[in-house]
C-alpha cells in the first residue's frame, strides 16, 4: 500500500484544527486549505455525549489572525432530546474565528426550524457560539407557520 505524504499532512492539519476549535484554545491554527470539514460541540454533563451544535463547511481557507474563510457554512443545532437537528443555519460564505466561536458575513443567511414552523432569511450576520446569539442585520424576512385554528379544530 502506497501512502501519499500530502494526504497525511492534510489529515494531520485538519485534526489539529478540529481539536483546537473544540477545545477553544487561544493560539494560532496551523492549517491550510480544508474541504468537507466539521466541528462539533457537546452539551454539559450529564448530556456530554449528545451533540449540541455541529458546524460544517464545504471549504475553509486560512486568513490572517487565525480566521477562516468558510464556503457553504452550515450550523446544525440540536436539543437534548433530539437525534436530528432542530434548527439549521446556512450561508454561502462567512469568516469564522474558531478560537472565539464567532462567524460573520455581509452575505446571505438562511435559518430553518426543521419542524417547518420558522424560516428566516437576511443579509449580514454575526453568530456568537458562546452566547448562542445570532444577529441578522439587513433585509430580514421571517416566516412563522402556526395553525391559529388548532384549538377550534380540536373542539369540533
Amino acid at each position: 500500500m502506497k501512502i501519499n505524504p500530502s494526504k497525511i499532512l492534510f489529515a494531520l492539519g485538519a485534526a489539529i484544527f478540529l481539536i483546537a476549535a473544540a477545545n477553544n484554545r487561544a493560539q494560532q491554527l496551523p492549517i491550510g486549505h480544508a474541504t468537507d470539514f466539521s466541528s462539533v460541540s457537546y452539551f454539559e454533563p450529564p448530556d456530554d455525549q449528545k451533540i449540541q451544535m455541529r458546524l460544517s463547511g464545504a471549504e475553509a481557507s486560512p486568513l490572517p489572525g487565525g480566521l477562516l474563510d468558510v464556503k457553504q457554512l452550515q450550523v446544525d443545532m440540536f436539543n437534548r432530546t433530539n437525534v436530528n437537528a432542530v434548527v439549521v443555519v446556512k450561508a454561502p460564505q462567512c469568516t469564522y474565528a474558531p478560537l472565539a466561536g464567532v462567524a460573520s458575513s455581509p452575505g446571505q443567511l438562511e435559518l430553518v426550524a426543521v419542524d417547518g414552523k420558522l424560516h428566516v432569511t437576511g443579509e449580514g450576520f454575526l453568530w456568537r457560539q458562546a452566547e448562542a446569539s445570532l444577529v441578522i442585520s439587513n433585509h430580514v424576512r421571517t416566516t412563522i407557520a402556526v395553525d391559529i385554528f388548532a384549538d377550534k379544530k380540536a373542539a369540533l
